[in-house]
């Protein structure tokens, strides 16, 4: 059985909002399942290779079923396939309610500009970055929180395999490539995956060097995604309250402070060789 750390890994800090219905319907099944399988709780712990305290958990809702959990569970009660159809009802409830609606509206924009100056931007990052970078926040967040949050960065992705394809651009920082977040390999790794990402054709990466004297960037990270319908929404961290902007005049001014941004800083084609550069130096 496995020791308790890993009961830990084998599901999710409970969801806080509305999907807390769906989160507690899952538990209901899974416990009718058991029971009609005849099965005590510490019965089935056991088969499923997991503390019996997790399977109490998980069935009362206080805690997410991880998909191998669901798939273990429809192998041992003999389900056929009926648990492990829930991963589908679980996987938007994994995810914080905010980061959902972030990658709904990500999901229907046709493009997407995003200026990044302490950190790289969300949709750029490889797992062990993200982990990295995550592990950094105080108050520290748990291993569960953590994780959650690795995970909905990671199911954002899906945007680079939509088609027909966003336009997509970035403009980071030279500091967002140097700072070591998990040691030299992740960053390694993460320099990378920039250089695979840059060379999509939907995609341009560029650097803005520290060295530059001018820079429409000092206000903070903007982002502005654009719909099909000619409709858009942007984020201006140098805002007061830091809310989506959907007014037009206040979208027009943020489309032209990052297209300044963009203009000062190195092409796309330059980038990718600056970037060679730091990942040869690091």
């Amino acid at each position: 059985m496995n020791v308790d750390g890993a009961d830990e890994e084998a599901g999710w800090e409970g969801p806080e909002d509305e999907t807390q219905a769906v989160v507690e319907a899952v538990g209901r099944q899974l416990k009718l399942w058991r029971k009609a399988a005849g099965m005590r709780p510490a019965e089935f712990a056991a088969l499923m290779g997991y503390g019996e305290n997790l399977v109490y958990k998980i069935e009362r809702g206080v805690r997410i079923p991880r998909p191998e959990y669901l798939d273990k569970a429809d192998e041992v009660l003999g389900a056929a396939g009926k648990i492990a159809a829930m991963k589908e009802d679980l996987e938007q409830a994994t995810y914080p309610k905010k980061v959902r609606d972030l990658a709904k509206l990500e999901a229907q924009a046709v493009e997407l500009g995003a200026y990044s100056n302490h950190n790289l931007h969300r949709l750029l990052q490889t797992k062990e970055y993200a982990q990295a970078l995550l592990q950094t926040w105080r108050p520290a967040y748990s291993q569960d929180e953590v994780e959650r949050m690795v995970a909905a960065r990671m199911a954002r992705r899906s945007i680079f395999e939509r088609s027909p394809a966003p336009s997509l651009t970035f403009v980071q920082e030279e500091v967002t490539l140097r700072r070591p977040l998990g040691g030299t390999m992740v960053l390694r790794r993460q320099l990378e995956h920039l250089l695979e990402v840059g060379q999509l054709r939907n995609i341009e990466i560029q650097v803005m060097p520290t060295d530059r004297e001018d820079n429409a960037g000092m206000g903070g990270r903007i982002q502005v995604l654009k719909f099909g319908n000619g409709s858009a929404v942007g984020r201006d961290e140098g805002q007061a309250t830091n809310g989506p902007i959907s007014d037009p005049k206040e979208i027009r001014i943020l489309e032209l402070r990052y297209g300044i941004i963009r203009a000062q800083a190195l092409t796309p084609r330059e980038s990718l060789a600056f970037i060679e550069k730091v990942l040869g130096e690091t």
